[in-house]
């Protein structure tokens, strides 16, 4: 593709956001104090050991300064949308950095799946798991909303191995196969510690499904809100203010936020081989290849020949608000050159359209720039 259509692509985009009243903010310097800033970041040594802790160190800069027009994309994205919004995009190849927001915590919800399942291949790294370990998955590993595993029970029980809830926590975002992973794993502090350990910086991981989800309702955790639609009636019988308080609450510190740019950061490390071991990276960035949900968002705007290895999240609602509507993944285009990308909504009640409409623009804007 050419510059010159790379251009007229992104004008587009922005004569987009403008029709929905949006401010289209120029130069680097003013927009870096509302939100968006350019910054640059080496690309990581491929030669990194999977088990060496990160270190703060002087890097060389990028090849490539970041395009312009993908700087004034992001910028009128990030600045002209109604809610809370981080985005990050980052050149794994050329190393630059553009983003709106990159630093402010946004709600992370199933994202955050990839933490935990970072730490479970870190733990088949270091032999404490294996892929083909046996796991029974029983009733009280049921959690809420969305786990299809439950259906696959017979007399209570299913049976099954690390490998295969890996594949549903991350393809399907199935809640339960995610919480029985994170207690397989060593529970939270395990995750955290792996976060912490890696250096990833601005991120945060919660409690796990159902403590997280219960507190940002305004409901103390009971297993029997996995039963059937418990979850759903107990949340129902709350006063209005209860449910604000607590969404409120959640949305302005969530113990499961992070910024965009971190998670750029830490997906570019993973497609470097700096997290985990090459074949522990291979599988899991083949199994995010796979992902079935967000059918609508990073997948939805890729042309024929570009592919995405990528997680999604979706928060609770309330009074048409939504506590995180997210996308991150990493892009790889027909030469070969790849963008590790995070589109976080915070919060915001603009209708889901206009929420896939942002990522799906997001993502048109790298394609369109890509040269």
């Amino acid at each position: 593709m050419v510059v010159a259509d790379g251009v007229r692509m992104t004008v587009k985009m922005i004569d987009w956001v403008r029709s929905r009243r949006a401010t289209v903010t120029l130069g680097l310097l003013a927009v870096a104090g509302a939100g968006l800033a350019t910054r640059t970041l080496p690309p990581p040594s491929a030669h990194a050991s999977a088990t060496t802790y990160a270190v703060a160190v002087p890097l060389p800069p990028a090849v490539r300064p970041a395009p312009q027009a993908l700087v004034m994309a992001v910028n009128a994205l990030g600045g002209g949308f109604q809610g809370n919004v981080g985005i990050a995009v980052r050149s794994i190849d050329d190393g630059w950095v553009v983003g709106h927001a990159m630093d402010r915590r946004m709600p992370q919800q199933s994202v955050s799946k990839l933490w935990v399942a970072m730490t479970v291949m870190d733990a088949i790294d270091a032999g404490r798991l294996k892929l083909d370990t046996p796991v029974a998955v029983t009733r009280s590993d049921l959690t809420l909303f969305h786990q299809p595993i439950a259906y696959l029970m017979k007399n209570g029980v299913f049976n099954t191995t690390v490998a295969d809830l890996l594949r549903r926590a991350l393809t399907m975002s199935d809640n339960t196969a995610n919480d029985k992973l994170l207690r397989l794993a060593g529970g939270p502090v395990a995750v955290r510690d792996f976060i912490a350990r890696r250096g990833l910086g601005n991120i945060r991981f919660g409690p796990g499904e159902r403590l997280l989800q219960a507190k940002t309702a305004g409901l103390p955790w009971k297993q029997e809100y996995a039963q059937g639609n418990g979850f759903n009636l107990a949340r129902s019988r709350l006063s209005p203010d209860v449910r604000r308080a607590a969404y409120q609450a959640y949305i302005a510190d969530p113990p499961d936020g992070a910024g965009a740019g971190a998670i750029a950061d830490a997906l570019t490390r993973l497609h470097e081989g700096q997290l985990l071991s090459v074949g522990s990276t291979r599988w899991l960035l083949d199994t995010m290849a796979h992902t079935r949900t967000g059918r609508a968002r990073i997948r939805a705007a890729l042309p024929a020949g570009w592919t995405v290895a990528h997680k999604t999240g979706t928060g609770q609602d309330l009074g048409g608000r939504t506590a995180g509507f997210n996308d991150v993944g990493i892009l790889t285009a027909p030469d070969g050159r790849s963008y590790a990308v995070a589109v976080l909504i915070g919060d915001t009640a603009r209708p889901v359209p206009e929420r896939q409409q942002l990522i799906q623009t997001v993502v048109s804007s790298i394609v369109a720039t890509h040269r």
